[in-house]
C-alpha cells in the first residue's frame, strides 16, 4: 500500500483573468457500453455519464482544462480516445480528456497486478515452473519464454513483466500467489482500497476479456501508488537485463527509444500495452524542472507507428509548461485508508514508509542492474531511489516534499 504524506500543497500560480473551459459535451444517446462490455470494444463515444471521483470536472466527457494568459494551448492532433496529465506530488490534475471511460487497459493493467503481488515474495525466491503455472495463457499475447520444468528467481519473474510484458511470467507469479482467481480477487480488492471505481478485472495480465475494463484515471492511481515501492521503480525504470541465456529490452519506448521515438528526457516508466480491442494504451512518469508528472494515454485512433508514445511526448511537453500556470480540473485521490480520519496524527509514519521501500526487498537500482547486465549505454535509465510517500499525522494525503530527484536519474551516453 502506498504511504503517503502530509504538508501543505504546492501553489499553483492562477492568474484573475476569466477561465477558459475546452469541455466537450457528448450527447447521452451514443453513451459508451457500460464496463461489461464484450470483447467487440466499446464505441467510440463516451458515456455522458462517467464517475467523478476526483471531481465533477473528470466526469465530464471531452477535453477539462482551465486556460489562463500565459498557459500552452494543449497539443491539436491528440487522437487518443481517453488520456490525463497530473502532477505526481500534489495529485493536482492539469488537463483530461473523458479521464474516466470504461476502456480495455491491455498490459498497463500490469500495474495494479505488480502494486498487488510486488511486496509479497522477496526477490531471491526461486520457483521452479509446473505446467499449471502457465495455463490459461492467451493464445499470442506477450511473453518473455518461460519454460515449464526451469527454475527462475522472482526477480527475474518481474523483469519480464516489466520488460517485456510477459504473461506468463505473470501467470507464474499468480500461480505462486494463489492461483489466477485469488490474485484477480486481491487486485480488484486492492483497486477498490485504491478507489479506482472504473476498473474490472478478469485476468492479471490485461489481456482482452469480456468485462475488463479501466480508466485513464486508474492507471494513474495504479501507476502513482506502485512508484512508491522501491523495486517497482527500478524495474519500470530498467532499460535492459539479463534473463536466461540472453537479453530482454523493456518495450517502453519513451525509455528504450526506437526509430521514430527517441528517449524521452526525464523519463522514468512505467508501463505499456497493446492488445486488439484496447488498442496502444501507456502510463508513463517522468521528472523535469524539479517536476514529476503523470501521463496516461488509452487508445490513439491515428494508427501511426508508436503513436501512443508520440501523444503521450506531446502531453509531458505541455503539462511541464503549464504546470504552475493551468488551475486544476481535478485530484488524483487519496487510497482509502490513507483519507483524512483514517489515521491517527503521527501514527506508524515509520512502519508505512518501511512498508514501501520494503515491497519485494533489497533491490538494485535499475540504472546499475542494467548496466551490469550488459546494457551499458543504453538511453536514460532512472532509478528512484529512497521513500516518496510518508502518512503523517491525520492521514491526509497531500505530497509536496520533493521526490529524491539527486538519486532518481542515471543519465548514460546512447550508443
Amino acid at each position: 500500500m502506498p504511504a503517503p504524506k502530509t504538508t501543505g500543497r504546492r501553489a499553483l500560480l492562477v492568474t484573475s483573468a476569466a477561465l477558459l473551459s475546452l469541455s466537450v459535451t457528448a450527447p447521452a444517446a451514443l453513451a459508451a457500453p457500460p464496463p461489461s462490455a464484450g470483447p467487440t470494444g466499446p464505441t467510440a463515444t463516451p458515456p455522458a455519464r462517467m464517475s467523478t471521483v476526483g471531481g465533477a470536472r473528470l466526469g465530464m466527457p471531452g477535453t477539462q482544462v482551465d486556460l489562463a494568459p500565459g498557459v500552452p494551448v494543449l497539443p491539436k492532433d491528440l487522437t487518443a480516445r481517453s488520456w490525463i496529465v497530473s502532477d505526481a506530488e500534489s495529485g493536482e490534475v492539469l488537463a483530461a480528456h473523458n479521464a474516466h471511460w470504461p476502456l480495455p487497459p491491455a498490459s498497463t493493467l500490469k500495474m495494479l497486478f505488480a502494486d498487488t503481488v510486488l511486496p509479497r515474495f522477496p526477490k531471491d525466491t526461486r520457483h521452479k515452473v509446473v505446467s499449471s503455472d502457465l495455463k490459461g495463457v492467451g493464445a499470442g499475447s506477450s511473453v518473455v519464454g518461460i519454460k515449464e520444468g526451469s527454475t527462475y528467481s522472482v526477480h527475474d519473474l518481474w523483469l519480464g513483466v516489466f520488460l517485456r510484458s510477459g504473461n506468463d511470467a505473470v501467470h507464474v507469479l499468480s500461480a505462486m500467489n494463489g492461483g489466477v482467481q485469488q490474485t484477480v480477487r486481491d487486485m480488484q480488492d486492492h483497486a477498490e482500497e485504491l478507489q479506482a471505481g472504473d476498473t474490472q478485472v478478469v485476468s492479471p495480465d490485461g489481456y482482452d476479456a469480456p468485462g475488463q475494463v479501466s480508466s485513464a484515471y486508474d492507471l494513474t492511481l495504479f501507476a502513482r501508488s506502485g512508484l512508491q515501492k522501491k523495486d517497482f521503480r527500478d524495474y519500470c525504470s530498467t532499460v535492459s537485463a539479463r534473463f536466461g541465456s540472453g537479453e530482454i529490452r523493456n518495450t517502453n519506448r519513451l525509455l528504450s527509444g526506437d526509430s521514430d521515438v527517441p528517449v524521452y528526457q526525464g523519463i522514468a516508466g512505467v508501463k505499456n500495452g497493446n492488445t486488439t480491442n484496447a488498442g496502444a494504451t501507456f502510463t508513463g512518469v517522468a521528472e523535469r524542472g524539479g517536476r514529476v508528472l503523470l501521463v496516461t494515454v488509452m487508445n490513439p485512433q491515428k494508427h501511426e507507428h508508436n503513436e501512443v508514445y508520440k501523444e503521450t511526448a506531446k502531453l509531458f511537453d505541455w503539462g511541464f509548461q503549464a504546470a504552475g500556470k493551468v488551475s486544476p480540473v481535478g485530484e488524483l485521490v487519496p487510497p482509502k485508508s490513507a483519507a483524512p480520519g483514517t489515521a491517527q496524527p503521527g501514527a506508524s509514519a515509520s512502519a508505512h514508509a518501511g512498508q514501501t521501500e520494503g515491497g519485494g526487498s533489497g533491490g538494485k537500482a535499475a540504472a546499475s542492474a542494467s548496466a551490469g547486465s550488459g546494457a551499458g549505454g543504453a538511453g536514460i535509465a532512472l532509478a528512484v531511489a529512497g521513500g516518496l510517500l510518508v502518512l503523517l499525522g491525520g492521514g491526509v494525503f497531500l505530497v509536496n516534499r520533493r521526490w529524491p530527484l539527486p538519486d532518481l536519474m542515471r543519465r548514460r551516453t546512447r550508443p
